[in-house]
């Protein structure tokens, strides 16, 4: 049934009158047709007529003065009106829309307006009794019993809406022969959003027969004149699925007030009764009063149990950064004690990833589902956090670790060092005790469009959820990015010490990479010198030191050639240290292409197919360097291989920072490195194999590559499966 059009529904409950005025003329454009009942006037004598001909002109003018000064509300005033049966009563309740002004007349035998000393005698004891309650839950019982003592209702529920819009009645009173419907729990589908924002507009709604027929609107709406928006109206019909949904209910009247917390709507308080059953008007706007006052009650009670938790979080918080200002090691800072990063939001388990450091925290995931877990999250967050309590139902694969990861609460602390904290909610088995078969409530039509028909079945009905964790509230979430600016000042209240060690520390590096330059150089000269010598032994005095003697002399070249290859190697680091960036824009492509010229025309006969698989980018770096990275892990790629058809592949990764920050990467189809070798391979004359195999090499090549990525700012890593191959990562700042 279509509940878009809710607000115009052409029609009026049966227990009043509805004048539609024109906005300046105040003139009758349309009324409800049951005039003649309670006017003693046909509709087609009131139509076009001035509102002044039904009204004195004391009244008349009590209109036009609520008009001139309170347009935005909804006024209400005593308004006596001369019918053919004499002089009757009326509640007014007059509003405007954005062309029309809607005057409602509820029959009253009161000719007076409630004092406030009859409302005080009313609500005062309510109040009172609300106001001296702490406890929520105690709080919202006690107004479901007041609110069943003003209205004489059969049963008064307090319904809350969770943060799927699903509803739970929290408390009740009501008739001791009836069943109880708390702790009971309502689809979102039973209250759709056209109606939610309604209650949201309009704080009270009122049924007392839902027996009754609507009284249409007279003249009917056309094309030129749709129905009138009766949003704010309180005769406003009632549309016919709410109906059949109460009366299956065993309802036949009802009273809504609405609760709102920030502003949105936090709950409804639901009265039902089992008969008919007419509320005088100011009784329902006392209950709307009251209402408010529940609201600013409510809020209260829910803002106190949210600071006692906050102040908890918050103790936790300084402890929290004075561990980690006096601590040398910041991961061990973070992680001990554990139970103090999970408490921060309520987690039972948690990863801490810095770079491609993981380490885990209570109940997880294992490693390498989180590091696949890693590269989604990268896709999914676009400030500093990401959170969800359905993660099986976002990413597929955390199917197989719902037990401990059904909830994912995500906070980035670096982009450019991907930088975070993971915390885990495992899945929460939660049986539901429903009121009826929620799927009831949606159908499908012929044409496959789904509809909404009220329930038929009101049975307690079990639902279990599955692959859904607690909720992440508010201040939880809150707590997370308080840590994050917590890390963030005290990483920069260290800046000033760290330049001061960084300064120490390139004073010595000079130091060092000086000697290892003067040292290199001078080793050089005397290693010549043998190997001169042993080359000339070898050519001039064979026959004369014999056969043993020949190996021996081939062998001390052959280690002088090892041991020039080595001192070169320490040389280019040296000279790596004391060098300074040639940075300039450089295009990957031209320079990748010079790197690959190079390597064809000093390996003629090398079978290696390189593959570039889109364009690369222009970035800012030093072309001379960074093509030394390229050259060597090509050349690795091509040395470390024992395939028939060798290949290598050569691409860049998009990211959400800068354009200058890409990921560039090499991948192989080589014989991979195990895991455990992943740190060792990038240091220096670090080999995993013996000299002869794979084609020798000093194992310089990679700590080379190592130096220049990091003199660039950037970083450089491995992720490889023995067998299959390897892919080479690096970023340049």
């Amino acid at each position: 049934m279509d509940y878009e059009t809710i607000h115009i529904p052409g029609s009026i409950q049966p227990h009043g009158v509805l004048l539609v005025l024109s906005t300046h003329e105040l003139t009758i454009v349309q009324v409800s047709s049951n005039t003649h009942e309670y006017l003693g006037k046909h509709p087609q004598d009131l139509l076009g007529q001035p509102l002044s001909n039904l009204l004195d002109a004391a009244h008349f003018r009590t209109v036009q003065q609520y008009l001139q000064h309170e347009r935005d509300g909804v006024n209400s005033f005593k308004l006596p009106i001369l019918t053919t049966v004499g002089e009757r009563y009326f509640d007014a309740i007059l509003h405007c829309t954005e062309d029309r002004v809607i005057l409602e007349l509820e029959p009253t035998t009161c000719v007076t307006q409630t004092s406030f000393l009859n409302f005080d005698l009313l609500v005062s004891g309510a109040i009172a009794k609300m106001q001296r309650t702490s406890d929520l839950k105690q709080f919202l019982h006690l107004v479901a019993e007041e609110y069943r003592k003003i209205t004489d209702f059969d049963r008064v529920m307090v319904y809350q809406f969770d943060h799927q819009q699903a509803g739970s009645v929290i408390a009740e009173a009501k008739r001791e022969d009836l069943s109880s419907y708390l702790g009971l729990h309502y689809p979102a589908t039973d209250i759709p959003e056209p109606v939610r924002q309604l209650y949201t507009r309009c704080l009270i709604r009122f049924i007392p027969d839902f027996n009754a027929q609507s009284v249409p609107l007279i003249p009917q709406p056309t094309n030129l004149t749709p129905n009138v928006d009766l949003s704010l109206s309180v005769l406003r019909s009632v549309h016919p699925c709410c109906t059949e949904y109460h009366q299956n209910m065993g309802v036949t009247a009802i009273l809504v007030i609405s609760l709102i917390h920030d502003q949105k709507l936090w709950g409804l308080i639901s009265c039902h009764h089992q008969t008919p059953k007419y509320l005088p008007y100011e009784v329902r706007k006392v209950c709307e009063c009251l209402g408010r006052i529940v609201s600013l009650e409510l809020a209260h009670k829910v803002s106190h149990f949210e600071l006692d938790y906050k102040v908890r979080l918050k103790s936790l918080q300084s402890e929290f950064i004075k561990s980690i200002s006096q601590a040398d090691n910041f991961l061990e800072a973070i992680i001990n004690p554990e139970v103090r990063l999970l408490e921060f939001v309520n987690a039972q388990g948690a990863a801490v990833c810095l770079g491609n450091e993981i380490t885990l925290i209570g109940a997880t995931p294992e490693f390498e589902e989180v590091r696949d877990l890693m590269e989604w999250v990268d896709t999914q967050i676009d400030e500093s956090l990401f959170f969800t309590d359905s993660l099986p139902k976002l990413y597929p694969a955390a199917v197989k670790f719902k037990n401990s990861a059904s909830g994912l609460l995500v906070l980035r602390i670096s982009k450019v060092r991907r930088y975070h904290i993971l915390w885990f909610r495992p899945e929460v088995i939660q049986t539901v005790n429903w009121a009826g078969n929620p799927h009831e409530s949606i159908q499908v039509d012929v044409n496959g469009n789904m509809i909404l028909c009220p329930r038929t079945s009101f049975e307690l009905w079990q639902e279990i959820v599955r692959f859904t964790s607690l909720p992440w509230k508010p201040y939880e979430r809150e707590s997370a990015l308080d840590l994050r600016n917590a890390i963030v000042g005290v990483v920069l209240s260290k800046a000033d010490e760290l330049a001061k060690m960084n300064l120490e520390l390139e004073r010595r590096n000079q130091e060092l990479s000086s000697f290892a330059y003067a040292a290199s150089h001078d080793l050089k000269e005397p290693l010549r010198g043998i190997y001169n010598y042993s080359t000339v032994l070898l050519e001039d005095y064979a026959q004369a030191i014999g056969e043993d003697g020949i190996e021996y002399l081939q062998t001390l070249v052959s280690l002088s050639q090892r041991m020039e290859a080595l001192i070169n190697a320490l040389l280019r680091l040296s000279q790596l240290g004391q060098a300074e960036l040639n940075l300039q824009a450089t295009n990957l492509n031209e320079l990748l292409d010079q790197v690959i010229y190079v390597f064809r025309a000093s390996r003629p006969q090398a079978s290696l197919d390189i593959r570039v698989c889109k364009p690369l980018p222009t970035i800012q770096c030093d072309p001379v360097l960074v093509s030394e990275v390229f050259t060597n892990l090509i050349v690795n790629a091509f040395k470390y291989n024992n395939k028939t058809e060798k290949w290598v592949e050569i691409g860049f990764l998009n990211t959400q920072e800068t354009h200058s920050s890409i990921i560039v990467y090499v991948r192989d189809n080589g014989i991979g490195i195990p895991k455990h070798h992943y740190q060792n391979i990038f240091r220096l004359f670090k080999r995993l194999y013996s000299q002869e195999k794979y084609g020798g090499g000093t194992g310089a090549g990679l700590a080379i590559a190592k130096k220049i990525v990091e003199l660039h700012g950037g970083n450089i890593w491995v992720d490889s499966t023995v067998g299959i191959g390897s892919i080479f990562y690096f970023m340049l700042e």
